[in-house]
């Protein structure tokens, strides 16, 4: 299997292809927003053909300032649109195999649109599940 932190690393790498927003492979105390945090979730192992491959599924935490909710809101906009130069999905999905250590990878959908704690601190953002297909060997 490719390593969990291999694969962090390849999340946030895709994300960073967006201008200005500045990726986090870890949890961390504060970010530079606009920003995005990867943070894992579910692991099923053996998803396919016993080690055939492992299916893991993430979180990416879209934060944005909260100074100015007109800002806000249209930044969001430009970020879960499902294409274009400012778009999660775009970004992440522009190489399903992150680097190489994916099979595929898949932005799901959005959540939890609106305000979100983070770090003790109040953004406006959205989360995005994310699956990733790994070899099992």
């Amino acid at each position: 299997m490719a390593s969990l932190t291999a694969v962090r690393d390849g999340l946030k790498a895709r994300i960073e292809t967006i201008t200005g927003v500045t990726g986090y492979a870890r949890a961390v105390g504060e970010v530079n927003v606009p920003a995005v945090v990867v943070t894992p979730g579910q692991i099923v192992f053996d998803d396919a053909m016993q080690r055939g491959s492992d299916l893991l599924t993430f979180t990416l935490v879209l934060l944005v300032t909260l100074g100015d909710s007109d800002l806000a809101q249209q930044q969001l906009d430009e970020y879960l649109a499902g294409s274009g130069d400012r778009s999660i999905k775009a970004a992440v999905e522009g190489d399903q195999t992150l680097g190489g250590v994916a099979d595929w990878t898949d932005v799901k959908g959005v959540q939890a649109y609106g305000l979100i704690e983070y770090a003790g601190r109040q953004y406006v953002g959205a989360r995005f599940p994310v699956e990733v297909n790994v070899d099992g060997t």
